[in-house]
């Protein structure tokens, strides 16, 4: 077969296409949803700025990156031969979109307030530092792309899987959960038929959409019990997002945020390829290197163009691939996000359904998540895994703990100063939050090396997170995370670099001094 005849023949939409169009819809706008609803309901954000300037330059990016997607699937078509090729299927990342929103966005907003500016120019002010860091997640994607095996090789599966396992539970599971029971009818009647036709795959009547029945039954229930709707202040109208230079005004400040947002971007990178090798297993054989270029564009787009939230390539081309998409799922998909972002539909449609009917598809990624990294890593490092969860939960903690609808600043800088013989809870709680991504993969890594019985190894992990907590890359005394030189800081913030360095210092050197004695031994545990 010729190739202008194989690309002729290229079956590039069938009825599959509009289920897998629904399902990836959805999957973006409930994290659109989240975005929202985080910043503005949980942080007091201005709604307009979210609807108006974050929403299309994110938009934007999926939009690209669907599009540039949906070319690659015709390219391979025309290339193979093959009737059947899937596109690779991308939209917004959920763990770093609701992480960013909760631990760079609005933490910045409440800074910004408490630095005395008006609410309105704090807004923008945090606008331009998600904006910067998007830019940055897109630059390091781009540098990161051209290594992310070598990434893959270093840090074990434990510690990339694991801490990002750790964001399912706390921040992609927990927070839809609180939400799902606090609508119990609407949320738990979406929750079932997520679980039922998502989890346990069992088919819906006519293998009808289990995404799109859940929304469609639970927001049906919200409107017949009287629930009324109320849109958004000025969500509809023509905004077209147009790649500027903002996203400088913030830079000085995203560097603070500098630990949070390259581990997101090594996530996806490392993500990015684990989903193209499931592609090509499943018979689409795309190339890695044009699959992370492009999400890495897509991510720098949605940043200079006032984004907010990066884009990945989803796992699951498989299991689109099986539902019978070929390449008109991602086009419809890129057209209605990106369209609809830019003409305020999306916003639109956001405060139309009801997010105790979006969650249980946000709980369903965070089921899938956990289990992903159980699944993926080896038996024997489970412990690992498992270890790798609590920075994230700590994480939490502390933007609870932190939000002044909890804890009024005064009592908040109280608690972090109370005397004692150990170190302040809340302090410590802070610290261990703080570059809780770094902390995870780490932790994670050192103990799966440990069990691999490779000594040095582990004590290597341990002697970069000694480094790492002594300026706060990780383990950041101050409440905002940001970097410092530990002998600037005040008592008894002092004592967190010192003593966290100085600790994992001491149980690196231990286990570097048992290695060099220690007979070299091919035993690992099964």
């Amino acid at each position: 077969m010729d190739r202008p005849r194989a690309q002729a023949s290229y079956e590039w939409f069938a009825s599959g296409d509009l289920n897998g169009f629904f399902g990836l819809m959805f999957d973006n706008l409930t994290v659109l949803s989240f975005l929202a609803g985080i910043l503005i309901f949980a942080f007091h954000f201005p709604a307009e700025i979210v609807y108006r300037k974050m929403f299309p330059g994110t938009a934007l990016g999926v939009m690209a990156g669907d599009l540039a997607y949906t070319v690659m699937a015709f390219r391979l078509a025309w290339k193979t031969g093959k009737r059947n090729i899937t596109a690779m299927p991308l939209g917004l990342d959920t763990p770093s979109t609701l992480g960013i929103a909760l631990t760079v966005l609005g933490p910045a907003f409440l800074a910004m307030k408490a630095r005395g500016l008006p609410e309105g120019q704090a807004a923008l002010m945090t606008w331009y530092i998600g904006m910067s860091t998007m830019v940055t997640i897109g630059l390091i994607k781009f540098v990161f792309s051209f290594f992310g095996a070598w990434i893959q090789k270093l840090v074990p599966e434990a510690g990339l899987l694991g801490s990002l396992a750790g964001i399912g539970l706390a921040l992609i599971g927990l927070i839809p959960l609180v939400d799902i029971f606090s609508m119990p009818l609407i949320g738990i009647l979406a929750l079932g038929i997520v679980l039922y036709n998502l989890v346990a795959k069992l088919s819906l009547p006519r293998n009808f959409p289990g995404v799109l029945a859940a929304v469609l039954a639970g927001t049906t229930l919200y409107y017949l019990s009287g629930a009324t709707y109320a849109p958004p202040a000025d969500p509809m109208g023509l905004s077209v997002p147009l790649p500027s230079l903002h996203f400088l005004q913030g830079f000085k400040e995203s560097l603070t945020y500098l630990p949070i947002a390259l581990p997101f971007a090594i996530l996806t990178i490392v993500g990015g390829i684990n989903v193209t090798e499931s592609a090509r297993v499943a018979g689409d054989d795309f190339k890695t290197r044009h699959i992370l270029l492009t999400d890495a564009f897509a991510t720098l787009l949605a940043g200079l163009s006032g984004g907010v939230a990066q884009s990945t390539p989803y796992i699951g081309q498989p299991a689109y691939k099986h539902m019978g998409c070929r390449a008109g799922y991602t086009l419809l998909t890129g057209l209605a996000v990106g369209l609809g972002g830019m003409l305020g539909a999306v916003g639109f449609i956001v405060n139309l359904i009801p997010r105790a009917v979006l969650a249980p598809i946000l709980l369903f990624v965070a089921i899938e998540i956990m289990c992903q990294a159980f699944d993926a890593s080896p038996k024997r490092h489970a412990p690992a895994v498992a270890l790798a969860y609590f920075p994230a939960a700590a994480r939490l903690l502390q933007i609870k703990l932190s939000n002044p609808a909890f804890v009024s600043p005064q009592n908040f800088q109280a608690l972090i100063s109370e005397p004692g013989k150990s170190l302040p809870e809340l302090l410590v709680t802070i610290a261990l939050g703080n570059g809780f991504i770094l902390t995870a993969m780490l932790w994670g890594a050192a103990l799966a090396m440990l069990i691999d019985r490779r000594l040095r190894a582990a004590g290597t992990y341990l002697a970069v997170l000694a480094g790492l907590s002594f300026f706060g890359f990780i383990h950041s005394a101050k409440p905002d995370g940001s970097l410092y030189l530990p002998w600037t800081l005040a008592l008894p913030a002092r004592q967190i670099p010192y003593q966290f360095g100085a600790a994992y210092a001491i149980m690196a050197a231990t286990l570097l001094a048992v290695a060099s004695r220690r007979p070299p031994s091919a035993e690992v545990p099964s």
